[in-house]
């Protein structure tokens, strides 16, 4: 039986070493991932996705973190620096950065286990009892506790924690799992083109979330035996699992929330995905509860005077509707609906903005009319522009327009050279 005591939770929790995997291109994403990582990506007005499993780590009690980096880092590593720095080192708390850096060969990070195997070191160095490893690319909250909880009590060697997914969301995209009755994988699938479906279900599979718990010596076995294979692709769902499965007992923990449901994750993998997550939250009861005091999403943020809306005249009103604002907002005889603003964005007079996300630091000029849109950050709009209204001439203009019909502007497909010198 699961034991939920606190004490013993804390203990594992104390006796555990995380590790993010932050080093993704995110090239589904496209233009939104030109010029950073996909866990360096601004979500839900405030945050980066990376700061979702930073802050399930905090709030699990797990405080010794590594971040392993490597694609167009500069954004993500400065984020990192300025907003998670404030652990307490004196007490053996820290985030620490693990830049690709050919620490033991002259390769770079080459799959998923080799960016663990090449800070086999440093791990070594904390003496953790278990490792947990993260995907730094998913939007969720999960108390880690728990399932370190099922690990041990499971007498696993490694758990892999997974969600009831729809059997199309699933394929070509995730790794998924047969399993016993006691849960324990008896196979492992990586994205498969025809996902293996519930005994229960026929419409569902499970999919790997890309978060393991393992024995730390048990890890350390497994990492080294794999970078001696000159066949493998050093990835933990094409090659650790699938080798390990019949001679290891690997468990399958189910996320799932307090009711036994399904519980909240996303990936954002995806342009229409990240434009939905986004507009789920501006919804009156969202799903993923930004509000939670119980369970804060921690992150950081450039200090900015409230949002502000101005101007009441008879066409020319400053207002919003159901959506969210954050702070160094102006918005001039504008109106919002269904939308959501990043930080220290204008929009200007007799502009429309709807079902649309704004990154931070747009300027969008008088009469332009946004529908379905995700504008990147720094973009400026020149006045009188349509977004969203006309595929064609959407398309004409060089913006992608996805096939749910979500268009996204960068500044570079204005013509104006952001990334020459800045993220």
């Amino acid at each position: 039986m699961l034991d939920n005591n606190p004490r013993f939770i804390s203990r594992l929790t104390r006796d555990t070493y995380a590790l993010i995997l932050a080093g993704g291109k995110g090239s589904r994403l496209h233009e939104l991932t030109e010029w950073r990582a996909k866990p360096s990506v601004h979500f839900g007005g405030k945050f980066r996705i990376i700061d979702f499993p930073l802050s399930n780590c905090i709030n699990s009690g797990i405080k010794k973190i590594g971040v392993a980096t490597q694609y167009k880092a500069h954004s993500l590593i400065k984020h990192l620096m300025r907003g998670w720095s404030h652990l307490n080192t004196n007490m053996g708390e820290f985030v620490d950065v693990l830049p690709a850096s050919q620490r033991t060969s002259e390769a770079w990070y080459e799959g998923t286990a080799d960016a663990i195997f090449q800070n086999l070191d440093i791990i070594r160095a904390q003496a953790p009892k278990y490792v947990l490893v993260l995907s730094g690319d998913h939007v969720y909250k999960m108390d880690y506790g728990e399932m370190l909880a099922y690990h041990v009590e499971s007498g696993a060697d490694m758990t892999v924690s997974c969600m009831e997914v729809p059997i199309e969301e699933a394929a070509g995209s995730f790794g998924v799992m047969t399993v016993d009755e006691q849960f324990r994988i008896r196979r492992f699938d990586e994205k498969p083109a025809h996902p293996t479906p519930l005994p229960t279900d026929p419409a569902q599979t499970l999919a790997s979330m890309g978060n393991y718990v393992f024995n730390t010596e048990f890890l350390m076995e497994q990492l080294i035996r794999d970078a001696k294979d000159p066949n493998s692709e050093h990835d933990f769902g094409k090659n650790i699992i699938p080798a390990i499965i019949e001679s290891c007992q690997v468990q399958a923990f189910p996320f799932r929330d307090a009711s036994g449901k399904r519980a909240y994750w996303r990936d954002v993998g995806t342009l229409d995905s990240f434009w939905e997550a986004n507009m789920e939250l501006i919804s009156v009861v969202p799903e993923l509860n930004l509000y939670d005091d119980n369970w804060p999403i921690m992150t950081y943020q450039v200090q900015q005077p409230p949002a502000k809306f101005v101007i009441n005249e008879a066409d020319r009103v400053g207002m919003a509707t159901d959506s969210m604002v954050s702070g160094g907002c102006v918005i001039s005889g504008a109106r919002l609906n269904r939308s959501l603003l990043f930080s220290d964005v204008n929009v200007h007079s007799y502009t429309l903005v709807e079902d649309s996300v704004i990154l931070p630091e747009v300027d969008i000029g008088r009469h332009c009319h946004i529908r379905k849109a995700i504008i990147d950050r720094g973009t400026h709009i020149p006045p009188n522009t349509q977004i969203g209204v006309n595929k064609e001439e959407d398309i004409a203009r060089g913006f992608r327009v996805t096939n749910k019909g979500v268009t996204l502007v960068t500044a570079e497909m204005l013509g104006q050279s952001l990334h020459s010198v800045t993220e």
